[in-house]
């Protein structure tokens, strides 16, 4: 298929399809049951932390901050939008909305606006106009405006008419085939040369490994959560590389290979660590 063909299938997945499936999860449940601040704090202390480790490892390798926070963004960058949804649903039913709702706001939110404040060229007042420019951006997102309206609705108790209900489960039924099919287009495409095989393999280790690892800790033994919330935290952790991470560091101008290198080793590496990890945690796997 040509290439515009997959930017058309991503472009609906990620703006239609999924947006219709997370309001329509978010706004069946009750907001207590979606929304947890601890889980929260402890979810997006423990991608900050990733963030930052990996951030200065790439520094002091490479002697440049843009170059270790585009290695910082691609570890702790997950495909919650994409993935989170069609394989976790089957395993932990619609509660999983608000868990990966909570992942999308701290790995695409959070991640995306430091990492393009810290990527930016270094010139006087660039970081800050990126960021500001990305924070527009995330506004007009489809995916963060569905979780806020979504939640908005479960908070007001608001009931969804029949016809709108069927109409958001026709178009985010869709959301997992085509999210996958986009994937895979975007993949096959991606180069990678043999000198970035160090750099993606260690931010694979970062993402896969300690990331999880990171979260079981924090949500488990410091923060005693519900098995539900670490469940999922975890297996949100062990989501691969999004693309977004490669497309940040290809806006900003430096290392989208690494990136896409990183993208490509870890969905490809996640196709086993995923379901072991599961594995690990004792899921009811479909």
């Amino acid at each position: 298929m040509p290439p515009t063909a997959m930017e058309a299938i991503g472009l609906f997945s990620f703006n239609v399809a999924l947006p219709a499936m997370l309001f329509k999860l978010m706004a069946a449940q009750p907001l207590r049951e979606s929304f947890d601040a601890i889980y929260f704090a402890g979810y997006l202390g423990a991608c900050l932390a990733i963030f930052a480790v990996v951030l200065l490892i790439g520094r002091i390798a490479r002697g440049n901050i843009r170059i270790g926070s585009a290695f910082g963004a691609a570890a702790a960058m997950g495909n919650v939008g994409y993935l989170a949804p069609p394989l976790m649903l089957p395993m932990l039913g619609p509660r999983i909305a608000g868990p990966v709702a909570m992942a999308i706001v701290a790995e695409v939110a959070v991640i995306i606006a430091l990492g393009t404040m810290l990527m930016a060229p270094s010139a006087k007042g660039e970081g800050l106009k990126a960021v500001m420019a990305g924070l527009r951006g995330l506004l007009r997102n489809p995916v963060i405006l569905s979780i806020a309206l979504g939640a908005a609705s479960a908070g007001l108790e608001l009931p969804i008419p029949a016809p709108i209900e069927r109409f958001l489960a026709f178009l985010g039924n869709a959301a997992g085939p085509t999210a996958l099919f986009a994937l895979g287009g975007k993949l096959a495409r991606l180069k990678i040369g043999g000198a970035l095989f160090a750099v993606a393999f260690g931010i694979t280790a970062a993402k896969l490994f300690v990331y999880p690892a990171l979260v079981w800790f924090v949500l488990e033994s410091w923060l005693a959560l519900d098995p539900f919330w670490v469940i999922c935290g975890v297996l949100l952790a062990a989501m691969p590389t999004a693309t977004n991470a490669y497309l940040l560091a290809q806006r900003q101008g430096v290392g989208a290979e690494e990136a896409s290198a990183a993208v490509l080793f870890t969905t490809i590496i996640a196709a086993i660590a995923f379901p072991a990890t599961a594995w690990l945690l004792d899921v009811p796997l479909p």
